[in-house]
């Protein structure tokens, strides 16, 4: 029996000093700080303890683009940023996750690399919807779709009447689908993105994209019944669309990402492609207008959208938003960049472990997962929440030393990390596949 004692413990309702005893793996009671005597003490003193935090929406890359990152380089990267567990977005990797075949290839790849636990989305990719069950009897925690083209050519964006055909399929398996929301035909009428202009690529992917997207989707929600989810919301507008589709009863949640809460297109130089995801990073005011909408519970999670890919594809040499691959290198910052800004609007510990720990968890149904509470796995993380640092990329775990915070200073710095009570080291991988249900 283990005792983790810390004078900052964030727990479900509260931070508070507290003794968290872990045995077997498993989080068996929550006591008084200082009252527990256990085989081994870990005295964390004024260090917070964390739940660990759980990201489902990362794109590890593996088979097929393991040159951009891989599950070892991935998890080592989330470990060191206090995350335990990741769910690996369908695409990005070859084969994509859209049949049962491919989630095996995908699960073969990672058996023994793996620093945390780690589960899988499905795809939508509109010729597939017959694969949907099978899938989901495999254990995949959901599926995702993209209504804008995705950047890869394996996997298309849904067109038509394929949405529809999408939610229903889910509607009746009582699944989950998660959305990149988008609205293609705002993006075409948008100007072509080229060139160092960042406010030239802002132009590119305007916020109506995003408001029109949502609106379908919510429609087609209501529609089939279905249970979907709003990736990596970038404009605070769509927020009041949700709201309203909850009021009507329709089953939607929304993200945003660590990039949206602490960037801001002021922030980002003419050239500075590291920059460059889609939707796009906006502006201090819409970023202001996120952190509101998070605050008040209309953005139930902070996820990272982890997207990396080798430097060259961030034209990085040239500046040319236009032909860098839009993506943002997070897994491993997004934790110090959520709390920098969280910190000083006058946010908890407990705030960031709702948002970046149960209600992540939450979302794809790991009960198992997310909060300091008994019978939960002890995954654990000592977090310095006073201590600040400036980025460097060279300390990254990642595969590709490129990262948007990059000479950046943030606050908050994690000390360790444990999975199930055992301290991830970086060298004995003990990170378990994960199915729905687990």
């Amino acid at each position: 029996m283990t005792v983790f004692r810390s004078r900052r413990a964030a727990l479900p309702s509260t931070e508070q000093p507290a003794d968290v005893v872990v045995d077997g793996g498993l989080i068996v009671a929550v006591e008084p700080y200082g009252t527990v005597a256990g085989d081994e003490l870990i005295d964390l003193d004024t260090l917070a303890l964390l739940p660990g935090l759980v990201d489902t929406h990362v794109h590890v890359d593996e088979p097929g683009r393991t040159s951009w990152e891989g599950f070892a380089t991935a998890t080592r990267a989330a470990a060191a940023g206090g995350v335990t567990t990741i769910v690996d977005m369908p695409l990005n990797s070859i084969p994509p996750t859209t049949t049962v075949g491919h989630l095996e290839t995908k699960r073969a790849a990672a058996a023994g690399s793996l620093h945390v636990d780690v589960g899988f989305w499905g795809g939508a990719t509109g010729d597939n919807v017959g694969e949907f069950a099978a899938l989901h009897d495999a254990g995949v925690f959901g599926f995702k779709a993209f209504l804008a083209p995705s950047g890869v050519p394996e996997f298309p964006h849904l067109v038509g009447d394929e949405l529809e055909r999408t939610l229903a399929e889910i509607s009746r398996l009582d699944s989950l689908c998660v959305v990149h929301a988008e609205d293609p035909d705002v993006l075409a009428g948008s100007p072509v993105p080229s060139g160092r202009s960042y406010a030239g690529f802002l132009r590119s992917r305007p916020p109506e994209a995003e408001r029109t997207a949502v609106a379908r989707l919510v429609e087609t929600a209501r529609q089939t019944g279905a249970r979907v989810h709003v990736l990596h919301v970038s404009d605070a507008e769509v927020v009041p669309l949700l709201d309203g589709a909850r009021r009507g009863g329709v089953r939607i949640t929304a993200e945003t990402c660590p990039h949206y809460l602490c960037l801001a297109a002021e922030d980002v130089g003419d050239g500075e492609t590291a920059a460059k995801c889609c939707p796009p990073i906006r502006d201090a005011a819409n970023r202001d207008a996120l952190w509101h909408r998070l605050g008040a519970g209309s953005i139930e999670l902070v996820v990272s959208d982890h997207s990396p890919c080798p430097p060259e594809l961030k034209a990085l040499d040239t500046g040319d938003f236009g032909a860098a691959w839009g993506g943002i290198s997070g897994l491993q910052l997004g934790l110090p960049a959520v709390w920098t800004q969280a910190w000083s609007r006058g946010y908890g510990l407990t705030d960031l472990a709702r948002w970046m720990a149960r209600g992540p968890a939450a979302l794809v149904g790991l009960g198992s997962k997310g909060s300091l509470d008994v019978g939960k796995d002890a995954d654990l993380v000592a977090f310095d929440p006073d201590t600040t640092f400036v980025v460097d990329p060279a300390e990254l775990f990642h595969r590709h030393p490129v990262t948007v915070y990059a000479g950046r200073t943030l606050r908050g710095v994690v000390w360790d990390t444990w999975l199930r009570g055992q301290r991830v080291d970086g060298r004995d991988p003990r990170g378990r596949l994960l199915e729905r249900g687990t």
